[in-house]
């Protein structure tokens, strides 16, 4: 039989099962002393912008992978090392798909970052998220089937994905979101964001599927990039910035007016967000006393031999799994 370990199946068997799951124990523990925090912040240009990127120093990183979407600029905020990359390249040139999110999660790590924020706009799925809101995402669907979603083609990799993002960080949000109520800031504990391929928008019979399939939320950039922030081993949070209620609920207006309304409620859900970052980033403490499980996700998910993987695959994504093989 099995081992059962936090009421999931170990699948290898017998005393070398259990020898396994305690070393991937207290090895998680171990490393979740050693971490040191970097944050790293993907999103729009604005968001950089507003922390002041354009005093940063812009750094060009190498990957197996290819370049990130952009340089990530590399800032110090509130006494803290912070990189930040514009997801869609400058001036917003890449589409949802054609975004390099292997490239850009990849890259992050390199630089050292432990903890990622990041914000997308979305369409809101409910009457009660607001465009204009904000949503702290606890949960997500991928229906995305045209991007590469996972950085270990040659080996078998299983990252545990019932929580997506970590929940550390989620507390963290919210708790520097309640000192921001006084100034009229939505914000939504929790939520479950749908990924779609895109990039055309729903027809109102996939909105109206999406809502009965229990979503909140519905945009086009969450995955693989949590996914592969999960896989790298880096603490990972989204804020979603609804911009309208999608297909499902008809619009009053149309045309340039609705697009004009559209861009006004992402203005306003990106300047509610920004202000939460920053508020959240004045302090960390929380994630200095409170170590992500993300950060040791690959601690008991690596099921290859290990003697049976090249040398040079293993050396190719050194960044990502390199301990492991010490």
């Amino acid at each position: 039989m099995g081992i059962t370990i936090n009421g999931r199946l170990d699948h290898k068997s017998g005393f070398v099962g259990l020898v396994m799951a305690v070393t991937g124990i207290l090895y998680y523990h171990t490393l979740m002393e050693a971490k040191k925090i970097c944050i790293g912040i993907i999103g729009g240009s604005g968001l950089g912008d507003a922390l002041g990127a354009e005093t940063g120093e812009p750094i060009d990183v190498e990957t197996p992978f290819g370049k990130p979407s952009a340089d990530i600029i590399k800032l110090e905020w509130a006494g803290l090392e912070i990189y930040v990359l514009q997801r869609h390249g400058e001036g917003h040139t890449l589409n949802p798909t054609e975004v390099p999110y292997r490239a850009n999660i990849f890259a992050m790590k390199k630089l050292g970052v432990t903890h990622l924020i990041a914000s997308g706009a979305t369409g809101s799925l409910r009457e009660e998220i607001r465009p204009g809101d904000l949503v702290i995402v606890d949960q997500v669907i991928d229906k995305t089937y045209r991007r590469a979603n996972t950085f270990y083609e040659g080996a078998a990799v299983h990252v545990e994905m019932s929580d997506p993002f970590c929940e550390v960080m989620r507390e963290w949000l919210l708790d520097a979101s309640k000192q921001l109520l006084g100034k009229e800031i939505a914000v939504h504990e929790r939520g479950t964001y749908i990924t779609m391929e895109g990039p055309s928008f729903s027809t109102k019979a996939e909105s109206h599927m999406h809502r009965s399939w229990g979503g909140d939320l519905i945009g086009m950039t969450c995955m693989p990039e949590a996914k592969l922030a999960k896989e790298a081993e880096i603490a990972y949070a989204l804020i979603g910035l609804p911009t309208d209620y999608d297909c499902w609920k008809p619009h009053e207006g149309e045309g340039l007016e609705l697009l004009q309304e559209i861009i006004g409620n992402l203005k306003k859900a990106s300047a509610a967000g920004i202000a939460l970052i920053k508020k959240a980033l004045e302090n960390i403490s929380v994630l200095e006393q409170n170590p992500s499980r993300s950060h040791t996700a690959l601690a008991l998910g690596i099921w290859s031999d290990k003697s049976k993987i090249s040398p040079e695959y293993i050396k190719r994504l050194e960044v990502l799994w390199g301990k492991y093989f010490e």
